[in-house]
């Protein structure tokens, strides 16, 4: 921080550091916020994906769906990655992805709630099957 020294007069600050909503104003303005957004969009997904190849290993991709959603990780982690450096592909690629993950996300729940109730006991031990 700059100050401006006087003759008799106290100091006073020239240039106030910006702080607290301003930052956060400014940031958003710039297009900071939305970089950082699309950075933490691909870091993400990334561990997403892995947490779900995980999972989905220990039932053994017993169903084909399950490779679906494995595969869209490095998708959204592409798109996140390029949201960062291009303001264009945050604009256009990055709302394209998500939304194909979202869309595999209710495919997974539908597909999820239909197994635990096939499963031995359904519903009624639902607490174990789920």
């Amino acid at each position: 921080m700059d100050l401006m020294i006087r003759r008799g007069a106290p100091a006073t600050p020239v240039d106030e550091a910006v702080v607290g909503i301003d930052r956060l104003l400014r940031n958003v303005e710039h297009g900071r916020f939305e970089r950082t957004l699309s950075g933490l969009t691909a870091v993400g997904a990334l561990v997403t994906a892995a947490e779900i190849w995980m999972e989905h290993d220990r039932a053994s991709f017993g169903n084909r769906m399950m490779w679906l959603p494995v595969a869209l990780g490095p998708v959204g982690a592409a798109a996140g990655v390029a949201g960062v450096f291009s303001r264009r592909a945050a604009k256009t690629a990055l709302p394209l992805a998500s939304a194909a993950i979202i869309a595999n996300g209710l495919q997974g729940t539908y597909l999820h709630i239909r197994g635990i109730a096939q499963r031995p006991g359904g519903w009624r031990l639902a607490r174990y099957n789920a």
